[in-house]
This record gives structure tokens, sequence and C-alpha cells, in this order.
């Protein structure tokens, strides 16, 4: 009997870690979008001239500085400097958001499909959140596929930067919908089933889930309903 109190003492015991996890992960998430909406409304003021004459530059200087602040993050993520690092992060990923924000804002029903997006995210990530919340099944299963995904999705990323074929980004940016949405089943179950257990990546990792998701659905929604003067 001894052994199956002691185990019932474990589960108890990992289940209460993994909801405060699960609980600082929500609240730094909710944080972290502070500094995005800020660093947006700054970004879609700002002059990015420099990125649409030379894209394959303005990528390789974007992906430098995420990943210096992956590195960073990581590296003080048992610390008050990680949170202050993703906080950093958030606000310059929501200044990259400016270039679409721009274009979006520039057709007659620009405000309403951002609203869209950000709606549809919201609820994408809602569903998604309390479907692995809930049921806490494993969905660890998901990473090889979506890993394998992300890869194939950045790689023909790249090459759409040369041939800027309008078709292959829709594609591109469809599938992108249902990775990203694959990605918060998989992040949030990680957390949910202790295989996460550090709230400041938790929250990295399911703020690009969001972040791409909206990017993607915004780019969808210009290309299928733009309304262009």
């Amino acid at each position: 009997m001894q052994p199956e109190l002691q185990m019932q003492a474990q589960t108890t015991e990992l289940a209460l870690s993994a909801n405060k996890v699960l609980r600082n992960t929500y609240m730094l998430l909710g944080l972290s979008m502070v500094p995005t909406v800020i660093g947006a409304m700054l970004g879609t003021s700002m002059n990015f001239s420099f990125m649409a004459q030379s894209p394959i530059m303005g990528f390789i200087v974007m992906m430098a500085v995420m990943f210096g602040l992956f590195w960073g993050i990581s590296k003080n993520r048992d610390n008050g400097l990680g949170v202050v690092l993703l906080l950093g992060l958030t606000f310059f990923m929501g200044l990259m958001l400016g270039p679409i924000l721009q274009v979006a804002l520039h057709l007659r029903n620009g405000a309403q499909l951002i609203g869209i997006a950000a709606g549809g995210t919201g609820v994408i990530f809602f569903s998604l959140a309390t479907i692995a919340t809930v049921t806490k099944k494993d969905f660890s299963f998901m990473g090889k596929f979506l890993f394998i995904g992300l890869i194939l999705l950045i790689v023909a990323s790249l090459a759409n930067l040369f041939f800027q074929i309008p078709v292959m980004q829709l594609t591109i940016s469809a599938i992108a919908v249902l990775i990203f949405s694959g990605f918060i089943l998989f992040d949030v179950s990680r957390v949910v089933t202790g295989g996460e257990t550090n709230y400041i990546m938790a929250t990295l990792a399911i703020y690009l889930d969001i972040y791409n998701l909206f990017v993607n659905l915004l780019q969808l929604l210009m290309a299928l309903s733009g309304e262009r003067d």
C-alpha cells in the first residue's frame, strides 16, 4: 500500500507543478502582448524601405536579432533577466509587424482584416489550449512531424524571397496556419504533461506560435479579402 500512496503523492505533486507552470506561462504570455502592441504601433509609422530594397538582407538581420535574443532568454531562463529579454523580444517582434500592418492599413478594409486575424488567432489559441488542458493528452508524437513541416516551410519561404510567386506565398501561409496551430497544441500539451517545466521557455514557444499564426492568417485574409482602391 505504501508504494501506491507514494505514487499517488508523486502524481499529485507533478500535477500541481504543471498547473503552476501553466498559470505562470499564461500570465507572462498576457504580459508579453503589451510590448508587442506597443512595438506594432511604432512599427506602423516606421520606414522599412531598406527591407523592401533588400528583403534577403533584412531577413538575415531580423533572424540574427531574434536568435541572439533566443540565446539570451535560454541562458537566463531561471532568473529575472530571462523575463526582461523575453519582453524585449516581444517588443522587437511587434516592430517587425510594421511592414505587414502598413500594407494591411492601405487596404480599404485593412483595419477590419487585422481585427479578424487577431480574433481568429485568439479563437484558435483558446480552443486548442483548452483541448490540451482538459484532455491532458500527450501530443508529443506530433513533434517530429511539426519540426519537419517547419523546416520545409522555412525553405519554401526563403525560396519565395527570390521567386516572389503570389500563389506560392498563399500556399505557404495556409500551410503555416496549420503548422503553428499544431504547435500550439504541442507546446501547451508539453506544459500540461510536465514535458516543459520552465515557464519562461514555455511562454517563448507559445508566443512564437501565436505570433506566426496571426501573421499568416492576416496574409491569407489580405490576399483573399483585401479591398484595394
